[in-house]
């Protein structure tokens, strides 16, 4: 454990160790798999601007969905200790106008990108699956509570339920990252539910 954060992690195996026993017999089930909520300035926040030649004559959702692939490599490569959280577009450049969401079949010989990325290291990753494996237990998701409240800042609903609408697309400009193990889909289905 070579990372320096503000998480206490024994805090968390001394509320596991007195609470979860009281839990899962509250819900009447084991509790297998979790959704991580995070809130710390431990996240790395990368913003990333990436400009492709768009060899067909219109702009389409296939164009994107290639360019997000490549940029989500290139995010893999160069920061191969983290974990992506979030993958959001910013803003989508096309023959120099800005758009705050896609806009398909518009004819240009570019698409621009500026995307930002939310991680999380993959020493804390295996900080947290080292607490946890003791109760059987697996991380499904990361989610940053900062950008998740940042991005419901107008609305007075719980954390849970902000956490829930994200993760079933609720930011149509957010790319939702899907392990490929999940589910039997085809390759585009499977990795971007963008359009939904």
């Amino acid at each position: 454990e070579n990372y320096n954060n503000n998480l206490d992690l024994n805090n968390l195996t001394k509320f596991l160790d007195k609470n979860i026993f009281k839990i899962e017999k509250l819900v009447g089930k084991f509790i297998k798999n979790i959704f991580l909520i995070i809130e710390s300035d431990e996240n790395l926040h990368v913003n990333l601007c990436v400009k492709k030649k768009n060899y067909d004559d219109l702009i389409n959702q296939k164009n994107l969905e290639n360019t997000l692939i490549e940029v989500k490599d290139l995010f893999k490569e160069n920061y191969h200790e983290q974990n992506i959280m979030h993958m959001i577009i910013n803003n989508y450049i096309i023959n120099g106008k800005n758009y705050s969401s896609f806009t398909t079949d518009l004819n240009s010989d570019h698409l621009c990108l500026e995307i930002n990325f939310i991680s999380i290291s993959n020493d804390l990753v295996f900080a947290f699956d080292k607490i946890l494996e003791k109760y059987q237990i697996k991380i499904s998701q990361y989610f940053n509570g900062n950008y998740i409240k940042n991005f419901f800042k107008e609305e007075d609903i719980e954390l849970p339920e902000m956490t829930y609408k994200l993760k079933n697309g609720h930011n149509n400009n957010e790319v939702i990252l899907i392990p490929k193990n999940i589910e039997n889909k085809g390759f585009f289905e499977k990795f971007f539910q963008l359009f939904s």
